[in-house]
């Protein structure tokens, strides 16, 4: 497993990372979710990433209780914070009360001390960002939190965040957890320029477009047995537009976007790889992406997505992809 720096700070994650979104907590079973972290920590992956709203609260007790077994200043644990967390009006957004008390409420679910990396989950057009700013360079200052960033926010509010807390000395935003994949690459326009001038790394989800990019899901036949896209309790954002407007609602509507991908398919044979692998590598050919965040729910795709560490490729490759994803 290969390590890369969070943008210019001097912490270093896997080029892989484990998340628990639709997975832990929801989807998969105890058992089934222990043997997947424990598989991604003996496979060198140090960076496991959830958030509050992941199965409201249950994915980061169950990402907590694991890996209490292994030392705590041997992998680098994140979690998020902006969804409703309850009913009240302060028990959502990037407000200081809620930041605070949502720290301390991640905290006792996670079983921990501090958290590595903590990130605004979106955006609050209904709080300053000098009040999100202030309460999260508090929190580090506090020894809650170690790194502070953001998720899914434009290059615009990057730009405005990093502004604000050079305005008022506070410590420097580390990392932004954006969508990206061969299928939804609009992070490239604005966010990573914004993101690389400021020192900010990307560690970005959803790299195989929620399983589309494995190649598993063929044109003109229902979804396999087993996979997201079959499974009521993860496909839900299959359906709803989480993903870029190019994947969007696409899995079974969209026969050419299945085609256009099945032609991948020779490219990685080709190079020895797996489809996933060739997604994954392909997201890291990005200089200023640190991590790349897989979900998993059995051992075996943790074996398969870790080997794509390290993996170089070509610039003819690399155009070869884009021909066939034209």
């Amino acid at each position: 497993m290969n390590y890369r720096h969070v943008g210019t700070s001097g912490l270093q994650v896997s080029e892989i990372g484990l998340g628990s979104w639709q997975t832990y907590g929801n989807a998969v079973e105890l058992s089934q979710a222990e043997a997947c972290i424990t598989r991604a920590y003996e496979r060198g992956i140090n960076f496991f990433d959830t958030a509050d709203a992941y199965a409201r609260g249950e994915a980061e007790k169950v990402m907590g209780r694991i890996l209490s077994k292994f030392k705590r200043d041997t992998y680098v644990l994140s979690t998020k914070i902006f969804f409703p967390m309850g009913p009240g009006p302060n028990n959502r957004g990037l407000s200081r009360k809620h930041l605070v008390e949502g720290c301390d409420a991640a905290l006792k679910r996670l079983g921990t001390d501090y958290i590595d990396l903590y990130q605004c989950h979106r955006f609050d057009p209904g709080t300053p960002v000098e009040e999100t700013m202030r309460a999260l360079n508090d929190l580090a200052q506090q020894g809650k939190i170690l790194y502070y960033g953001v998720s899914e926010w434009t290059g615009a509010q990057i730009s405005d965040a990093v502004n604000t807390v050079a305005a008022h000395n506070f410590q420097p935003l580390t990392v932004n957890q954006p969508q990206y994949s061969m299928l939804a690459r609009g992070i490239e326009r604005d966010v990573i320029p914004v993101s690389e001038k400021a020192g900010i790394g990307q560690v970005v989800f959803s790299p195989l477009a929620q399983g589309v990019l494995t190649g598993k899901y063929k044109p003109g036949q229902p979804p396999p047995e087993g996979s997201r896209a079959a499974d009521p309790k993860q496909n839900q954002f299959l359906k709803t537009g989480v993903l870029d407007a190019h994947v969007h609602d696409r899995i079974t509507a969209d026969d050419q976007l299945l085609h256009r991908v099945q032609n991948l398919v020779p490219i990685a044979a080709e190079l020895g790889l797996s489809m996933s692998q060739l997604a994954l590598a392909w997201c890291l050919r990005q200089p200023n992406v640190s991590s790349v965040i897989i979900g998993a729910s059995q051992p075996a795709q943790i074996d398969d997505n870790a080997a794509a560490s390290g993996i170089v490729l070509s610039e003819t490759t690399l155009a070869r992809i884009d021909l066939v994803l034209s």
